[in-house]
């Protein structure tokens, strides 16, 4: 059987996607959640007085964090000595230059993303625990997304760590 080549036909052919909801991994993405961030506290970082540069910086970061799900990053490290990209906190610490907003759910599990130097990304996570526990006519929870707080340019979230 002879082949023949169609250019026409594989230009619009290409223009379709690959992939759908059955063939991705969007389901083992993390998600970001900005609905709690809190830009009132003294430490923390409004997001309109960010230089383009910082926030373009901040964006890529959250783009490259949501390729995998949680756990992959509370797995990897970086730097020499191993340092933790993803770490849950569990309550929010008592020696802490910001104060737990009121907003803020008592019971969620604070944790933060390393960014560089001493940049992070501090919120919380949904723990585990809740993954079955569904609120009655709701969707479950969801223990893969990142509720972003703060944006900690200057590392004034957690202080006992070194700087």
């Amino acid at each position: 059987m002879r082949k023949f080549k169609n250019p026409q036909k594989d230009r619009f052919l290409k223009q379709f996607p690959e992939s759908s909801l059955e063939t991705c991994d969007i389901e083992s993405r993390c998600k970001f959640n900005f609905s709690y961030f809190d830009d009132t506290q003294v430490h923390g970082s409004e997001l309109a007085s960010l230089t383009l540069e910082t926030l373009a910086h901040i964006m890529e970061k959250i783009r490259a964090y949501t390729r995998h799900d949680l756990n992959y990053w509370r797995n990897q490290r970086c730097g020499s000595g191993g340092l933790k990209i993803f770490a849950d906190y569990g309550a929010f610490p008592t020696k802490s230059n910001f104060t737990h907003p009121k907003s803020i759910p008592h019971d969620v599990s604070w944790c933060r993303f390393r960014m560089e130097n001493l940049s992070r990304l501090i919120g919380f996570t949904v723990p585990g625990t809740y993954a079955d526990k569904p609120k009655k006519d709701c969707v479950p929870y969801d223990i893969n997304t990142f509720y972003l707080v703060f944006i900690d340019l200057e590392h004034n979230f957690y202080v006992s760590e070194t700087k």
